[in-house]
């Protein structure tokens, strides 16, 4: 076991299962990932290909079958970690306003909790409403969540992911449940809201053009078990536009992160015919 002294997250030699006997079930085959403070990590492939087990697993939600998990230098949940999340569905809880939603990490996290009764009037309000209105919700927090469009909530949601500023940034399919002009539009504030705060992310997306335009590097994963099968560093300039994304080296680029997928699924095809008798 050798860990590597400049990542911030790294999986070294983990596997993940299932269940047991007849019934297990391998989700994650071994699998190595080195993460720098800071980096943007996309995690793309096919269903079912352990992207969000990744996820799970470096946040300590479950732990691995073998192998080893480490989070700022230590192993997974041995330090603590301010960790953002955000997921398809913006989970925010009907009952609060959107300003309360966004601080409620403010209230629930160390250190902030301690000083969330003093500060949730004064400083931690200006937070929150500093961050909607980074994201194009001024005038918004005291709106409730049923009176916000999607593209909306999406973005009270991030503002909930960084306001406590989080070391880790985990994002599970923020932008799949919108509509393509709303996504694109999101990027570019994710794009921003990383560039200003840098904190280390992990996204998971099964779209290629929302992996390249915000990511710093992109992982291409394959199933039956999961496993990264190409790690490739993007490096477009900053900030990234939309126009940017019809240019020939970005197009290049998706399409040969399609290419290794479908290669990858085929691989993975071929491995299952030849687990089944004659």
């Amino acid at each position: 076991m050798t860990e590597d002294a400049r990542a911030f997250v790294q999986l070294q030699d983990v596997t993940l299962a299932y269940g047991r006997g007849e019934r297990r079930v391998a989700a994650l085959g071994k699998t190595d990932l080195s993460i720098a403070k800071g980096d943007f990590v996309a995690l793309v492939g096919p269903s079912g290909c352990g992207k969000s087990t990744i996820l799970k697993l470096v946040t300590g939600l479950i732990p691995a079958s073998s192998g080893w998990v480490f989070v700022a230098g230590r192993e997974v949940g041995a330090e603590p970690v301010r960790v953002g999340m955000a997921f398809q569905n913006p989970t925010l809880l009907p009952w609060l306003s959107i300003r309360d939603n966004v601080m409620l990490p403010l209230k629930i996290v160390p250190p902030f909790r301690q000083e969330f009764r003093a500060k949730r009037r004064g400083e931690f309000r200006d937070r929150a409403d500093a961050l909607l209105a980074q994201v194009g919700l001024s005038g918004f927090g005291d709106k409730f969540p049923w009176q916000l469009s999607g593209g909306m909530l999406q973005r009270a949601s991030l503002c909930r992911a960084l306001i406590h500023d989080p070391q880790l940034l985990m994002l599970d399919e923020p932008f799949g449940a919108l509509d393509q002009f709303t996504r694109e539009e999101l990027w570019g504030i994710l794009q921003e809201l990383w560039m200003d705060r840098r904190p280390t992310v992990l996204l998971v997306t099964h779209d290629l053009k929302e992996a390249s335009f915000l990511a710093t590097r992109v992982c291409v994963m394959r199933a039956r078990p999961g496993r990264i099968v190409e790690d490739s560093f993007v490096d477009f300039p900053r900030p990234r536009t939309i126009e940017m994304t019809y240019e020939p080296g970005f197009v290049a680029l998706t399409q040969r992160l399609r290419e290794r997928i479908v290669s990858a699924r085929g691989d993975a095809a071929a491995a299952d015919l030849q687990e089944i008798p004659a």
